[in-house]
């Protein structure tokens, strides 16, 4: 066999890369095994520890399942009555005082829109609430702009620094 041949190169360079390749397979075979073992006797020894501590203790018990309490009888009927809960609100919305300015319907709907600081969305809150005209925005007092501000959480003090009621005066007067 000639070293400096082709066909002989090719072998040469084939039986080391073989080689190279058995010795990397079998190191990390051997690594992860060993790896593997180690855990699982660290796992072994866990089980065994608790294992003791539960025969040591027989008050400790492992429950391997759910479980299930009866809430309904046969019939359907409640295997006990809940107490009811009272729940009690002290943050209640106000509500408004539609006689102070004035009823309105969606059908008597303006764009309040036009006003500035109102936009869509706001507009759909008001529309929410029962606010519907021009009309109603000019008539608000000092109290319901305060509970429109809260039913609506608008920013406080907004409705005043935009000036609705002035606004809605002046749009529905044109």
């Amino acid at each position: 066999m000639n070293p400096l041949d082709r066909s002989t190169a090719w072998l040469e360079i084939f039986l080391l890369l073989l080689g190279a390749f058995l010795i990397g397979y079998f190191l990390a075979r051997y690594y992860y095994k060993r790896r593997c073992h180690k855990e699982i006797e660290e796992l072994e020894r866990e089980k065994n520890k608790y294992k003791t501590l539960s025969m040591e203790n027989p008050n400790i018990r492992h429950d391997d399942g759910l479980r299930v309490v009866k809430t309904r009888e046969r019939a359907g009927k409640l295997a006990f009555e809940p107490e009811p809960e009272l729940i009690v609100r002290e943050d209640l919305p106000p509500t408004l005082d539609f006689d102070s300015f004035g009823k309105a319907t969606e059908a008597d709907k303006d764009d309040l829109k036009l006003i500035s600081g109102i936009g869509p969305f706001i507009e759909k809150k008001l529309n929410g609430i029962g606010i519907y005209t021009f009309e109603q925005i000019s008539k608000l007092s000092a109290k319901d702009i305060d509970d429109v501000t809260a039913l609506i959480e608008f920013f406080p003090g907004r409705i005043e620094r935009d000036e609705w009621t002035k606004q809605a005066e002046d749009l529905r007067n044109k």
